[in-house]
């Protein structure tokens, strides 16, 4: 099998901020997994927060080289624990293999990677468009640039509640909120008082990652659902959100990609956990993958290419929350 890595700039429409970062370009690295007249894509982003940079991911993925040019015709599930114990402490990469690998066995099937798993898919979510933390003033602006069904709003500043206030005054969509770990116990059970008269859904990560006791404590008390992101990485973390979070946001890169985070989401239903996938700032090459599970989510937050000014590829098409599939099989993506 032969392996083409690709590294990309993707410029963003606008300066994208949450309460830890601020990006106008968002590096990323796609891998192409090809052999037998089929191709597959997958890809893994720059990510400071998990020390993920380009180099690590072209180095990390170049070091298992030598294994993929032997891959033969094995189950993705095969592949991936094949892999995953070189790529202990590169999830970001392993996605990008997995996901390529998964794209690339649907396509040599003949078929979509929903149909390869047997999922139904009239009853998917909408996703939601992310508004960057910015003044309240842009923040509006953007949010009426793009009228959508479902806002994913970025908080952790000292104006939260009023930024909220003023967003609703002009929609009337579903509201969500990510706090990206910036918020406290006392201000999240306050605040989400206030927010839920707002019309928000959820809050997405108010607490820093590792504050257990404080997750439980929140979970207890809050007059909204409390979804994981950053306590929920891999999949060992999933019974740890159980009695602390009313939902789990799993994000591929994250995971290690498709494979196991096929297996996360069934542990979550099991134990009663709402389900979400997550992106990245993504191209449509990230993206067309999430949009294969949809059928397994209650929630799904995708729209990182949406946020690109230029985009890399073509595959999964979103219109007004909706999501519409490729042509094509396996993922259905096309790079540019």
């Amino acid at each position: 099998m032969q392996l083409i890595i690709r590294a990309y700039d993707l410029k963003l429409k606008h300066t994208f901020r949450i309460s830890r970062k601020t990006i106008d370009y968002q590096p990323t690295v796609i891998v192409e997994l090809k052999k037998d007249g089929f191709s597959g894509f997958g890809e893994a982003t720059s990510n400071p927060y998990y020390n993920i940079t380009i180099p690590i991911l072209e180095n990390d993925i170049e070091k298992i080289r030598p294994i993929i040019e032997t891959i033969d015709n094995e189950t993705p599930e095969e592949i991936w624990t094949k892999i995953n114990p070189l790529l202990q402490e590169n999830k970001f990469a392993l996605c990008a293999l997995d996901n390529a690998y998964n794209d690339w066995y649907a396509r040599k099937q003949g078929k979509k990677l929903y149909q390869l798993w047997n999922y139904t898919i009239e009853n998917n979510p909408l996703t939601n468009y992310t508004i960057g933390i910015d003044s309240i003033e842009k923040m509006v602006s953007k949010m009426k640039e793009l009228p959508w069904p479902i806002y994913k709003i970025k908080l952790g500043t000292p104006e939260d509640i009023a930024i909220v206030t003023e967003l609703r005054k002009h929609s009337n969509a579903v509201f969500r909120i990510d706090a990206n770990c910036g918020w406290n116990v006392d201000e999240t059970i306050k605040n989400a008082i206030e927010l839920k008269k707002l019309g928000v859904e959820f809050l997405e990560q108010p607490l820093k990652a590792d504050d257990w006791e404080g997750h439980r404590e929140v979970f207890k008390h809050s007059v909204l659902p409390i979804v994981a992101d950053e306590s929920c990485i891999i999949e060992s973390d999933i019974a740890k959100c159980h009695n602390h979070f009313h939902g789990v946001n799993i994000k591929l890169m994250k995971c290690g990609g498709i494979t196991p985070g096929r297996r996360m989401l069934h542990e979550a239903k099991q134990l009663g956990l709402k389900t979400m996938i997550g992106c990245m700032t993504e191209s449509t090459v990230g993206i067309s993958a999430i949009a294969h599970l949809l059928p397994e989510l209650d929630y799904v937050d995708m729209d990182g290419a949406l946020l690109l000014e230029k985009d890399i590829a073509s595959g999964v098409m979103i219109q007004n929350g909706e999501i519409k599939y490729a042509e094509g099989n396996g993922t259905g993506v096309i790079l540019y």
